[in-house]
């Protein structure tokens, strides 16, 4: 287990890159670090590898505080964007290297190399020089090279920038495959949040040094912390309306620029003390009916483009300033043509709200029906 305490680090001239980062992170687990560039999550990364040392803060493997030990006494093994395999060294030299620092006679790690190779299926390649090789067989020479030495950590600093989008979606199997099968506690930095959400048990957002929100992948998509989180998180992003709480005795609604709908019965009551309020509705993409009719409680949606993107057909439009795109499923009424008719005759559509859509507070961003 690794738990970092009141983690800062500042930089020169009283820059803040991390700011307060509290993490647990269980055995065995496989977490992913993610957010916009600048964010701290390479810096989180280097704290925990012990390649920076924070201004405050802990850091513990287990009970053991490693806040202060170097890096070559933390038993990490690191996997980095760049492979860094050594160019003049064949590749089981690349990978047995870390063993021949510690002292370990030529033909024992030979054998545990060519061992780690067998598990990531690049046996073949061990006579080869690293110039002859893919930057997916690289990347994963270095992965062997990183797990050779049974690290209590794994560390995984963007390891997928450099490959193309196919090769992408092999490697990080790979990389969950062989986390899972040695059970290696695991982070992975990544801005990517497809790759997080593929690949880890728990993903920590950050934005500005400090940790927006960490949870599954699930709750994450669904019930997103607050509007940086759920901006951040999806795709196609989340929609985002304008509105405002309106209690009555006929209940509570939701009214915004040419549209009155009923709130969610679950957020009801909550809703109801805020009465006045201005909110801001979250809502994905499929978490809307398309209704070619209006009915009551629906918004209009003016459709400004019709895309067809197979199993779905997305339209597009504007709901007063706010872009809102919606999912046409299979079975809907209309036809990809009848939609496409629509756009150009100017036409609109009517949307009604499906269950799990999320309100925000406009002014401090935090999602109201948590």
């Amino acid at each position: 287990m690794i738990r970092i305490e009141n983690l800062r680090k500042e930089f020169d001239k009283g820059v803040v890159a991390l700011d307060d980062i509290n993490l647990t992170i269980e055995e065995g687990s496989f977490i992913a670090l993610l957010g916009p560039s600048g964010c701290g999550k390479t810096t989180t990364l280097n704290c925990v590898a012990g390649l920076l040392e924070p201004t405050s803060g802990a850091i513990y493997f287990d009970d053991k505080d490693v806040t202060d030990l170097a890096p070559k006494d933390r038993n990490i093994g690191m996997v980095f964007q760049s492979y860094a395999l050594y160019p003049h060294m064949k590749v089981i030299d690349n990978i047995a290297f870390s063993l021949k620092q510690k002292g370990m006679p030529k033909a024992e790690r030979h054998e545990k190399a060519r061992q780690m190779a067998r598990t990531l299926q690049i046996e073949h390649l061990l006579d080869r020089m690293p110039g002859e090789l893919s930057g997916g067989q690289q990347q994963r020479v270095s992965m062997a090279r990183a797990l050779v030495k049974e690290p209590k950590v794994l560390l995984l600093d963007e390891p997928m920038s450099n490959l193309d989008a196919r090769l992408k979606i092999e490697i990080r199997d790979e990389i969950r495959r062989i986390q899972q099968k040695l059970h290696v506690t695991s982070i992975i930095v990544t801005h990517d949040q497809e790759e997080a959400m593929a690949m880890a048990d728990k993903i920590a957002i950050l934005d500005n040094g400090r940790i927006q929100q960490y949870d599954t992948p699930e709750m994450l998509y669904h019930k997103p912390a607050n509007l940086f989180v759920a901006h951040f998180m999806g795709n196609p992003p989340m929609n985002f309306i304008q509105a405002r709480v309106a209690a009555g005795e006929a209940g509570v609604a939701l009214m915004g620029d040419g549209f009155t709908v009923p709130a969610a019965a679950a957020m009801a009551e909550k809703l109801t003390a805020i009465d006045g309020r201005e909110v801001v509705i979250g809502v994905r993409s499929h978490q809307m009916e398309v209704l070619l009719a209006p009915a009551e409680g629906t918004l209009e949606l003016p459709v400004s483009l019709v895309e067809n993107l197979g199993k779905d057909i997305m339209l597009s439009g504007n709901i007063g300033e706010d872009l809102v795109r919606v999912t046409v499923p299979e079975s809907f009424e209309g036809s990809y043509a009848q939609l496409r008719a629509l756009r150009e005759q100017e036409g609109r559509v009517y949307l009604r709200l499906l269950d799990g859509y999320n309100v925000f507070d406009k002014e401090s961003g935090v999602n109201l029906t948590l």
